[in-house]
């Protein structure tokens, strides 16, 4: 059995697969995702996950170097917004588009999909290096 604190087996393949500049995104219940884009569906009930659980969980094993939010989570959902910056410490953070990050699913390695139920509750962490 694995030991580490991410046991899902498809997460922790992609996050093993993963090299500099690629991402992972991860989303609430309505976020849609490309076809090609695979999508490791972890949602159960709503708000079974939630967001923030899974992000902290991914953030235990990838490095990331930036993340990218949708500029409409400021107003939208300000306080998932600072859960996020609370877990995510100095990472870097570039605002953009919810119509843009939706496009950007199409490059992304893996969509998570979690049981969230609050707006715009959805990033895509770019992959750093660890040397």
């Amino acid at each position: 059995m694995k030991k580490g604190n991410v046991i899902n087996s498809n997460i922790a393949r992609v996050i093993a697969q993963m090299g500099h500049f690629d991402t992972l995104a991860i989303g609430d219940a309505g976020m849609p995702v490309p076809a090609n884009t695979e999508k490791i569906d972890l949602a159960v009930t709503k708000n079974l996950p939630k967001f923030i659980d899974v992000l902290q969980n991914v953030l235990m094993e990838l490095e990331v170097q930036k993340v990218y939010l949708a500029n409409e989570i400021k107003t939208a959902n300000p306080a998932q917004l600072l859960a996020i910056k609370k877990v995510i410490g100095e990472i870097p953070i570039e605002f953009i588009s919810h119509d843009n990050m939706k496009n950007n699913l199409n490059k992304a390695r893996a969509f998570i999909r979690t049981g969230e139920m609050t707006p715009y509750a959805n990033i895509i962490l770019e992959s750093g290096v660890t040397f």
